[in-house]
């Protein structure tokens, strides 16, 4: 029986055969790259670097990304449950930190059943876009240890314009409010993060409006039970048709997002230099 997939908010209704919907990925598993990850947040990376797999594809078409070579594919190499189950095994042996899943959301039945098969005694760490649905969610309550969810937007004109997301903002706080759910404090051993949720948020240039609103709706909804990291990492990638982010973050802007944070009692997470840009911070895929 042919399955339409409303996995995530784009609520496709569509059969996944590769070449429909906005994902435009198969159903069955498609993993682009693995490797040990050393340039996440301290707590995840640590001294040995995080397990992380890249999953093939986004439910979201961002102008800028920066892993826009494995984003915009809907190429890799296909894997069952049972052989990613296999492989957070390997990444387990290997000594990483944790087991990293990037990028997952449209696998999310597939993963939920590797890790019925097989859980890393490792955290697990569900890295996405935060663009996803809590009835999907829910598949890996139990099974996920971290999240680790960008919010990108307050604004859903701007998440329509340079994602192509609609209705994000109430997307993105729902999902985040279901992952706080399944795990509602953050638990750090040893430096390591074994459990709870970290909400990224990246600046934009020329859209600090954007950022504030995040940084606010933070505030008000998560800041008692999540870690906040600021993101200064943007790198302009194909932004041409773009003018207004088709160069860096200036350090001005980063730090006015920053003093938002600061008077708004924001104290538990992580900043970044306005130097962790360029493409030698981007993987190699």
């Amino acid at each position: 029986m042919e399955i339409k997939c409303k996995i995530c908010p784009n609520m496709c209704d569509t059969v996944r055969n590769g070449r429909s919907g906005v994902c435009r990925l198969p159903a069955d598993i498609q993993i682009s790259h693995t490797m040990l990850h050393k340039w996440e947040e301290p707590v995840i990376s640590g001294t040995k670097g995080s397990g992380a797999v890249f999953f093939t594809g986004c439910t979201l078409k961002c102008v800028f990304c920066q892993n826009y070579k494995i984003s915009r594919s809907n190429e890799g190499k296909t894997y069952t449950p049972a052989e990613l189950a296999d492989l957070f095994r390997r990444i387990e042996d290997e000594g990483a930190h944790n087991v990293n899943l990037v990028s997952g959301t449209p696998f999310i039945p597939d993963i939920a059943e590797a890790l019925e098969i097989y859980k890393p005694r490792i955290p697990v760490v569900w890295n996405s876009s935060g663009y996803e649905l809590p009835c999907s969610l829910k598949m890996l309550e139990g099974k996920v240890d971290v999240y680790l969810p960008d919010f990108k937007y307050s604004d859903d004109r701007l998440a329509l314009k340079l994602s192509g997301a609609r209705s994000y903002l109430s997307a993105a706080t729902a999902a985040i409010s279901e992952m706080i759910r399944q795990v509602p404090s953050v638990e750090i051993t040893d430096g390591l993060i074994k459990r709870g949720v970290i909400v990224r948020h990246l600046v934009l240039p020329s859209h600090l409006y954007n950022s504030i609103g995040v940084v606010r709706i933070f505030s008000e909804r998560f800041k008692e039970n999540a870690m906040f990291s600021l993101m200064a990492q943007y790198t302009p990638f194909n932004t041409s048709g773009y003018p207004e982010i088709d160069r860096p973050l200036k350090p001005l802007e980063y730090k006015k997002v920053l003093a938002e944070a600061r008077k708004l009692g924001i104290t538990e997470g992580y900043l970044q230099d306005i130097s962790s840009t360029g493409e030698r911070f981007v993987p190699e895929f």
